[in-house]
């Protein structure tokens, strides 16, 4: 370097102290998070200059750049475990009521035979099962409204609508065309509002835990699917649809109450596409795409979309579930038409029920273990459904349906309770809402049309045997189409810490590539002042040689 140069930059030779050269345009300093270790050179004299100064010494620890870490989530106290409580209190409510449709269903059509009403099966099936199918089409819409809106409105928004319908169902439950739009619709948008942030929220206030408190959140639902059948009986056995109604709509208040403990920690997302200041305006309103793209990443974040992973989880789930739920529907049926009509066939049903929350519970607190690839236990239990669906086929024996039973149950709860904690691993806690929301979103469509379509071929074949034997397909499809998340790398705005991330090397290299692009412009200084840089992945960027 010449001398010039040296008084240009202002730098100082001296063999006591060191200064680092800090550009006038650099990031505020932060927390020491670079050291700089310098190799001894000749001793030289002080330059003058008005710059700062640069000397050649031993060594030197320069407080640098320093991105602050997230808030980690605190897995306890007296905040987190209300939430726990008001999250399993949600999903019970919601889904007890949902998966107790059957009891309302028998009282809704003898109800609308008394009334005249042609067609009542049919309507008052189509009527509750559009409760389920809204609640999951409108996650997506639900996720938004958690980002835009905060955890708590969007939940506190989702039981006042749920309560509406169920209150506004109890004056209308003689017209059908009305009910189909109270309780169908109201009742189903309302639920979905209220039921992702109830999952969202957990992520704020657990990580290590997240596995085991996911599993007794969704036990929740099957505990109250336990529950409030009975309760559904006891009460239209004393009063009628109308009471049964404004009871139901008193309970799914509590929902409200529950959001006022959905306290939030983390921040909202953050705007894509904004740039800083008034030349990022300028540049973002340039043509009318790029004010559309603005508008719209307001709503939607498409960050999500560009993880590869993420694109591929959402699209083997769904492909997974076009099967999953036939049992549910038709179990009853098929063991009827095998075993004869007074087989207690609604024990099959009740023995899924009591196993999946024990599998939420159990797959809950081993998916917690830092050894675990929660993806790889959702391959697991899909791949488990499959097949015993696929032996329901095999032999026509009550006890072996029981057993069958039993065991899809518990991998059900498998798949159920880690459907959160997976999305918090691949998108963060961020992208989370969305994430949840997309996939329930895209749930709906196999839900809904799953077992429709076994019933189609129950009636063109007049048997069980092949709608059961293909439903066990698309579960074994979809655990081994998740294989193909292995073959790409995790992005790195993923959880760094989640289990479902490769840890190898070849990660490591990716991680420090990157730092490189994301620093070395700050070190752009080096070249005109004649040293290198090496950086290596071990916690600290270290300048390891300085050639002069």
């Amino acid at each position: 370097m010449s001398e010039d140069d040296e008084k240009n930059l202002g730098l100082a030779d001296c063999s006591k102290e060191t200064h680092a050269f800090i550009p006038p345009s650099a990031p505020p300093i932060a927390t020491t998070s670079i050291t700089i270790a310098t190799t001894p050179t000749s001793s030289c004299k002080e330059k003058g200059g008005s710059g700062r100064r640069l000397s050649q010494c031993s060594a030197v620890a320069v407080p640098m750049l320093s991105i602050p870490p997230q808030q980690e989530p605190p897995d306890g106290g007296l905040q987190a475990w209300l939430v726990m409580i008001a999250s399993f209190f949600c999903n019970g409510i919601l889904f007890g009521t949902i998966n107790s449709s059957g009891v309302i269903f028998a009282a809704l059509k003898d109800d609308l035979e008394a009334n005249g009403v042609e067609n009542p099966a049919s309507k008052a099936s189509f009527c509750l099962s559009l409760t389920i199918g809204m609640t999951f089409l409108m996650s997506l819409v639900s996720g938004v409204l958690t980002d835009k809106l905060g955890v708590r409105l969007t939940t506190g928004i989702g039981g006042a609508i749920a309560t509406a319908g169920l209150f506004i169902s109890s004056l209308v439950y003689h017209k059908i065309e009305y009910l189909t739009i109270s309780y169908g619709l109201l009742l189903g948008f309302g639920g979905s509002l209220a039921y992702t942030p109830s999952l969202v929220i957990l992520g704020h206030y657990f990580r290590r835990r997240m596995g085991i408190v996911n599993g007794f959140v969704t036990a929740g639902s099957s505990l109250f699917t336990i529950v409030m059948p009975m309760l559904f009986e006891y009460i239209l056995r004393l009063y009628s649809l109308k009471v049964l109604f404004q009871i139901l709509a008193a309970i799914v208040s509590l929902l409200m109450v529950c959001a006022f403990i959905f306290k939030p920690r983390l921040a909202v997302r953050p705007r894509e596409g904004a740039l800083p200041g008034d030349a990022g305006a300028a540049a973002s309103s340039r043509t009318l795409k790029n004010q559309f793209k603005k508008f719209v990443s307001q709503f939607i974040n498409f960050e999500i979309w560009r993880n590869k992973r993420f694109v591929i989880w959402t699209l083997c789930i769904p492909i997974a579930l076009f099967g999953y739920f036939v049992p549910y529907v038709h179990l009853v049926a098929y063991a009827k038409m095998v075993l004869g009509e007074d087989t207690k066939a609604q024990v099959l049903v009740q023995c899924i029920g009591a196993t999946s929350g024990l599998g939420r519970l159990l797959f809950g607190y081993i998916a917690d273990r830092p050894w675990v690839n929660r993806i790889m236990l959702q391959q697991i239990s899909f791949f488990c459904i499959g097949s015993f669906t696929m032996l329901m086929t095999a032999w026509s024996n009550f006890w072996f349906f029981v057993v069958l039973a039993l065991g899809m149950g518990l991998f059900d709860g498998c798949f159920i309770s880690l459907l959160g904690p997976v999305a918090f691993d691949i998108v963060g806690p961020t992208g989370a809402p969305q994430a949840i929301g997309s996939l329930l979103a895209m749930c709906s469509i196999p839900l809904t049309f799953g077992p429709v379509f076994a019933g189609w071929l129950q009636d063109l074949t007049g048997s069980y045997f092949l709608p059961f034997l293909m439903a066990g397909i698309p579960p074994i499809v979809g655990s081994l189409a998740l294989f193909t998340m292995r073959c790409v790398h995790p992005p790195l705005t993923a959880d760094q810490d989640s289990p479902v991330r490769e840890t190898s090397g070849t990660q490591n290299n990716i991680i420090m590539k990157e730092n490189e692009k994301k620093y070395l412009s700050f070190f752009s200084l080096s070249e005109t002042l004649g040293f290198q840089i090496r950086l290596r992945n071990v916690g600290q960027f270290k300048v390891t040689q300085v050639l002069t």
